[in-house]
This record gives C-alpha cells, structure tokens and sequence, in this order.
C-alpha cells in the first residue's frame, strides 16, 4: 500500500503494552536497594507510569506516578494494577512533571524521567540493537517523537553500529515541539497541544535527548490526526493489531508520506497497544 517493503516491530506486545518498561526498569534496576526502598516517582499520561509500577513491584519498591487529570481511564487502571499510587495534576507533560520533581525532594524520592535519563534511553536502545539482529540490512527506522527518550536510544544504538541506517521520526502537526526545536537549533516549548496520541503530547524535548536526536535523526515527519486514526484501522484491519495513536504515527507516516522512503526496507516501531476501548469507539466512528 506505501510502496516499501514494511516490517514492523511490535512493542505493544511488550510487557505493560508498551516499550516503555525497557528504559524503566533499566532505570529502577541501576539502582541503589537502599534508595529505592524509600520509594520511586515519575509522570506520565500511562505508558511509562505502568512500566514503573512494573518496575517497583518487581523490585519491591514502592511506587507512586503522577498522571494527567485527563488521562486515560485503561491506562489509569493499569498503574493501579501494577500496585502504584496515582496522583492527578493538571494535563501538560510540565505540569506533572514537576509536581513529580516537587514530591520527589519533599519526601526524598527517586524520580524516573519519562525520558530524558540516560539510563531509560539507554533502555529503549535495546530496541534498536534487536532491530539489527533481525534485519541487519534495514535501511529506515521509524519511531515516534514525544520527548525524545525513545527515538535518542534507538538512534544511538543504530548510528554507532551503522551509519548508513536512517532514523526518520514522526510526531502528530499539533504536538511537534521536536520538529519546531530541530527547525530553530534550540529547544522550543508548546504552549498549548490537542492530540489523540496522548503518549506524544510533550510540551518542550529533553534536555539529554534533544542533543542525540539533532546528531543522528535524518528526517523528522509530522502526520495529521486523521492520518493517525487512518493507521490506527489499517493495522486493525490488515494486519489484526491493536496499536494505540502514539504507536500509529510510523504506520502513518508510511502510508500518507511514503515517497521519502519509497523502495526501502523500513522498520516502523509500534512504540504501544494500550487504548481504552470506549476511545478506540471513538477513532473508528
């Protein structure tokens, strides 16, 4: 259907629904027994809130994630699952993350960046390193942008082994605070974001991940919602996978802007599944 030869690499199947708990446990194993003990603490709209869940409860480590008052009522559930506190704050990715900051001095917390840590990115780069083992002669990767965390580790692990290998990333046109920094040469921060893919909605990048993405992103693509939701039918329809609106963008942006990549072996990146069903109602109607 995009004229490339398409591969896909399913991380909604990952443990958590997502890739996320890659980077998170790497992050919470890293660390001291004695310091986890007194309890860890990120942000997150879900995704990386439930691999941390994951993390403590593997680890015995209390847990607690603090989520946007709008988040979604299956991701939300799924924190709690997983045994974690959650505490609602606002609904941009600042506002939670520093009231996460806040709490994380007051109560002397281990905070778990939900992506601008160099041992969560380096977490998500496992990605990569599997990328090559399967297809060591793939010539595109696609990965979807929020912070940055996950598209910094899956670059660097492909740059440094292969340079030739392009990394397109992909955000949604009303929530690109990446492409905008890439166009300026500094970071650049939203002000306001209105997106279905919730787990992309990051008001400003990374301070870590903005550096790796300016080095080794080739191309950075930015997909419509309806594009979104269009992906999201066609993996529903042609291949029988549930992937949520943040994972579509690769599929999107393959489908909708193909020609970049036209006769090319591409990896797209499914980065996670967890949609609420009365949603998914809502982006099939």
């Amino acid at each position: 259907m995009s004229g490339i030869s398409v591969f896909l690499k399913p991380e909604n199947f990952q443990r958590t629904g997502a890739f996320k708990i890659r980077g998170a446990l790497n992050a919470v194993l890293d660390m001291e027994p004695e310091k986890g003990r007194k309890g860890i603490i990120t942000a997150s709209s879900g995704n990386h809130g439930q691999a941390v869940a994951l993390a403590g409860s593997i680890s015995g480590y209390p847990a607690t994630v603090v989520m946007p008052e709008n988040a979604s009522r299956a991701k939300i559930d799924a924190v709690r699952g997983y045994g974690a506190e959650v505490i609602f704050c606002g609904t941009s990715s600042r506002e939670r993350i520093d009231l996460a900051e806040k709490l994380c001095r007051q109560k002397d917390l281990s905070f778990i960046h939900p992506f601008n840590d160099p041992l969560v990115m380096a977490g998500q780069g496992t990605i990569g390193l599997e990328i090559l083992q399967d297809l060591p002669d793939v010539e595109n990767v696609i990965v979807p942008i929020g912070g940055g965390g996950l598209i910094s580790g899956i670059a660097t692990a492909i740059r440094e082994t292969d340079p030739r290998i392009r990394i397109i990333g992909v955000e949604p046109e009303k929530s690109n605070s990446m492409y905008l920094s890439v166009q300026a040469g500094q970071r650049k921060q939203l002000d306001h974001i209105v997106s279905i893919a919730d787990g992309l909605k990051t008001t400003i990048p990374g301070s870590n991940t903005f550096p790796v993405v300016q080095k080794y992103v080739d191309h950075i693509v930015l997909v419509s919602e309806e594009d979104i939701r269009r992906a999201m039918v066609q993996l529903l329809e042609r291949c029988k996978i549930l992937v949520e609106p943040s994972g579509a963008v690769p599929v999107a942006a393959m489908l909708y802007h193909g020609k970049a990549f036209e006769g090319s072996k591409t990896v797209a990146v499914l980065s996670g599944g967890n949609v609420a069903l009365d949603d998914l109602k809502s982006f099939l109607n």
